[in-house]
């Protein structure tokens, strides 16, 4: 997994076009239908904290992790603007997630555990959500499935030109329905830019892989729709949402 750095500087500006109010209401109502607690909500992979932000709004007590120290300086540089005084900010990798205590319900939103590319790392991951979840406490994840990385994202190349950055995001189809992604990202500087190269990868996996490593954690599987629906899954579907509970 990459711990990103000039990427985080720009992160926000790169994906404006997320609707955090909309996504984080689809979880609420999800967390709500399926008899979840508005208590402690640990939002992992928070990035730059856009989710925990719009939860935080709504009355839950945030923990929020990423192995990024730089996309959680933005994101504490957003809490103290916007005075929310809920949130708890912690770097720490996702399978090595240690809390001192335990969690009503986990998000982990925008395909971050597809960043897991190992199936071992990613098991590790959701034992230790198990461990520090309470017993009938909620876990929600969304990811990206097989079909997107084979046949949207592939070997295409997208461009973002911004005021403050443009971005070069190229695509590169691996084994095991990996994508490595490259980034090229130029800053205006007076007359001339300067360029950063950042790299990482994300890993689709099956239906019945995860099945199995949720089984393996204690994690049972309430629900999967497609992506911000309560629509059951198509062939075609890109992102799909998981909605499981602690045994």
């Amino acid at each position: 997994m990459s711990s990103y750095t000039d990427f985080a500087r720009v992160y926000d500006i790169l994906t404006a076009n997320i609707d955090y109010v909309g996504r984080a209401a689809y979880y609420h109502r999800m967390i709500e239908t399926f008899g979840g607690k508005k208590g402690i909500l640990l939002d992992l992979a928070c990035g730059t904290g856009s989710m925990s932000m719009e939860f935080a709004r709504m009355g839950y007590d945030i923990i929020g992790v990423d192995a990024s120290e730089e996309m959680l300086s933005a994101a504490m540089e957003k809490k103290f603007d916007s005075g929310l005084d809920s949130i708890i900010y912690l770097c720490q990798p996702m399978e090595e997630l240690d809390l001192f205590g335990t969690v009503d319900v986990t998000i982990c939103a925008l395909d971050s555990l597809n960043h897991i590319t190992e199936p071992e790392a990613l098991q590790k991951a959701l034992n230790r959500v198990s461990l520090f979840t309470n017993p009938g406490g909620l876990f929600l994840f969304d990811v990206n499935t097989i079909y997107k990385h084979e046949q949207v994202l592939a070997d295409n190349i997208f461009l973002y030109d911004e005021p403050e950055v443009y971005c070069v995001w190229q695509n590169s189809p691996g084994p095991n329905h990996t994508v490595c992604i490259d980034l090229d990202l130029f800053f205006p500087d007076g007359a001339v830019y300067r360029r950063s190269v950042e790299q990482f990868s994300e890993r689709a996996y099956s239906h019945e892989e995860l099945c199995a490593m949720l089984n393996r954690a204690g994690l049972k599987l309430l629900a999967v729709y497609d992506e911000d629906s309560t629509a059951p899954p198509r062939p075609d579907s890109e992102r799909l949402i998981y909605i499981t509970q602690k045994s």
